[in-house]
Formats: structure tokens, C-alpha cells, sequence
């Protein structure tokens, strides 16, 4: 499995901030508001981060023998975890990207100026998960071999534990 690339986390969240935002305006045209981002998104997203990251270094100590007794199928759900961390984090950030372009217009408005800043901080913490799973995706990489018999790939791709 290969690791998660930028450029499809940021097309992630571009194409979900757009379609937010043009989703979003219809709702606010029709009556509809959503409420205010609850600061127990922060928690429960940096929670996540720091979950993933925690379960992420404990395969960093095994990768550098830290570690000898870390179960290889363990390591195999971290990458998984990671990954799936990275893709929600670039979901999330566009969902706020897109109150903070549907509020931006109306900063003068107290209400819709702390609905601005709540999303604006929940677009920091979903990009806090998105590099944390990145971060742990690499956590998870085999080395390239040493004995320098290659299969002709090239060092630039290595599989995560275990393949």
C-alpha cells in the first residue's frame, strides 16, 4: 500500500470545501443556519491526532529497534489508521473551509463572526490530524534494503509494515 499523496488530501479538501460552500448557501437561502462549531470538535479531533500519533511512534521504536516486540499486524493497522486519519482531517478541513467562506461576507455580524473563528479554528485542528497522519504513514515505512539487490523501483517508494 502506498502512502497517502498532498496533492489528493488538498484536491480532498478543495472539492469538499467548494461543494460545502454552494451547499451551505443554498441551506442559509432557504432559512437554514448551522449552528456554531462545538469546541468538543477541537477535542475530539486533536484526541484522534494524538491517539494516532501515540500508536504511530510506538512503530518509530520499532523501526529503530527500540521496540523488538511490536506485533507486525499492529503496525499494519497503525498505516491503515494513518491513512484513513490523513483523508479525514482533509474532509474535515473543507467542511470548515466552506462555513468560513459562507460567513466571510458578513464579519460585521457578531454571530456569524464567531461562527467564522470556530470553523477557522477547526480548519487548524483537521489540518493538525491530516499531518499527523501523514507524519505516522512515514512512521511506517519499511527502509530500503541494504543488501543492494533493488527489484529495479528505485528507493522512492517503500512499503509500509508489513506488506
Amino acid at each position: 500500500m502506498r502512502r497517502t499523496s498532498v496533492r489528493t488530501l488538498v484536491l480532498v479538501a478543495a472539492a469538499v470545501a467548494v461543494v460545502g460552500t454552494v451547499v451551505l448557501r443554498l441551506l442559509e437561502s432557504r432559512g437554514i443556519y448551522l449552528p456554531t462549531v462545538a469546541w468538543v470538535e477541537y477535542v475530539a479531533i486533536l484526541g484522534l491526532a494524538g491517539g494516532i500519533f501515540w500508536a504511530g511512534w510506538a512503530v518509530r521504536a520499532y523501526q529503530r529497534g527500540d521496540r523488538p516486540d511490536l506485533d507486525p499486524l499492529r503496525a499494519a493497522r497503525t498505516f491503515v489508521l494513518a491513512k484513513a486519519a490523513a483523508l479525514t482531517g482533509a474532509l474535515l478541513a473543507g467542511r470548515y473551509v466552506a462555513t468560513v467562506l459562507v460567513v466571510a461576507g458578513q464579519l460585521d455580524i457578531e454571530a456569524r463572526r464567531d461562527q467564522g473563528v470556530a470553523a477557522g479554528i477547526g480548519v487548524a485542528c483537521a489540518v493538525v490530524l491530516t499531518v499527523v497522519g501523514l507524519v505516522v504513514e512515514r512512521f511506517c515505512e519499511l527502509p530500503p534494503p541494504d543488501d543492494g539487490d533493488g527489484d529495479g523501483r528505485g528507493e522512492e517508494r517503500a512499503d509500509p509494515l508489513p506488506s
